[in-house]
């Protein structure tokens, strides 16, 4: 039976939470989605709903989901795709959907081609031999890494020398962590300038708590660094971003970072704590993470289409 295919709206953000959930369930052996991360990508700014997005159903279940943004406003365009692993044939129809309206998009930006990247565990549902005949290739490697959290053990570091650390109420700081963040990701793989109003969308701003993101300073060069954690997600505490200017590093500022927001999350009871890290981050990301404690939870591979 063929799949019924229509866009997503933000109404059906809890049916594709579940779908969600159980691909997680699959690919990770628990649910880590909530509803609000899915609410937040349905509202992203350079998505159509009716355009970009898709939802297969078979009778009245979810079974596949795709969506589609751009933030370059040139050739790249991210995507979304999930499907339950029975339903093959509903996810290449998305598949299908995905690539014509992503060489649209990119034409529209004046591109002459679409490069397309897909972020997906090393063991999806989605049958990557079907990717593979149809020209994906994986670009890159993330693993989502996973620390246990040890209330009388992580307390709040001493900082540094000269260092000084301070969470981000006020407007003025937050506008200094954009700046921050934009400077300190710029030289990363697949990075995206992004202006202040459009990062706020890109880090669910309007969910944030504030008081879990931090600034350090030292007394010889100012404001160099930055830690955006979160403690809305059901599974873990999450650290979202962290960032140490080129001209501070080597002064163990990262790990400091780190550590202050261990026990940040610690306090308030969490018993672990994540984040996300290319495992070819050349300013040393996956080693310091390792030295503090962190280990691989799972893995991510970003697919590349190159469409023309």
């Amino acid at each position: 039976m063929s799949s019924l295919l229509r866009p997503a709206s933000l109404a059906d953000a809890p049916v594709i939470t579940d779908l969600l959930n159980a691909v997680d369930l699959i690919e990770i052996g628990r649910g880590e989605t909530d509803l609000h991360t899915v609410e937040a990508d349905l509202k992203h700014p350079e998505t159509d709903l009716q355009r970009d997005s898709w939802l297969a159903f078979e009778g009245e279940r979810l079974v596949a989901y795709g969506l589609l943004w751009d933030e370059s406003k040139g050739e790249r365009i991210d995507a979304d795709h999930y499907v339950l692993p029975d339903h093959q044939p509903a996810g290449e129809r998305i598949l299908d959907a995905m690539e014509a309206r992503a060489l649209d998009k990119a034409r529209a930006n004046g591109a002459e081609r679409a490069v397309v990247h897909l972020h997906l565990n090393v063991a999806p549902t989605l049958d990557t031999e079907l990717l593979r005949a149809r020209g994906w290739t994986v670009v890159r490697r993330y693993h989502v890494l996973r620390r246990a959290l040890r209330p009388a053990e992580d307390l709040p570091p001493t900082p540094p020398a000269g260092v000084l650390v301070r969470s981000c109420e006020p407007e003025a700081d937050r506008v200094r962590v954009h700046q921050l963040y934009q400077a300190g990701f710029a030289e990363h793989f697949d990075f995206q300038p992004r202006a202040y109003g459009q990062w706020l969308h890109d880090i669910d701003a309007d969910r944030l708590d504030w008081s879990l993101v931090w600034i350090v300073s030292a007394e010889d060069l100012g404001d160099v660094g930055f830690l955006i954690a979160r403690d809305d997600r059901e599974a873990m505490g999450w650290i979202r971003s962290i960032g140490v200017l080129r001209e501070a590093r080597g002064r163990g500022l990262g790990g400091f970072l780190l550590r202050h927001a261990f026990a940040a999350f610690a306090a308030r009871g969490r018993d672990a704590v994540g984040l996300g890290v290319d495992t070819a981050n050349a300013t040393g990301a996956p080693e310091l993470y390792a030295r503090n404690g962190m280990s691989v939870h799972y893995a991510v591979d970003t697919w590349e289409a190159v469409l023309k």
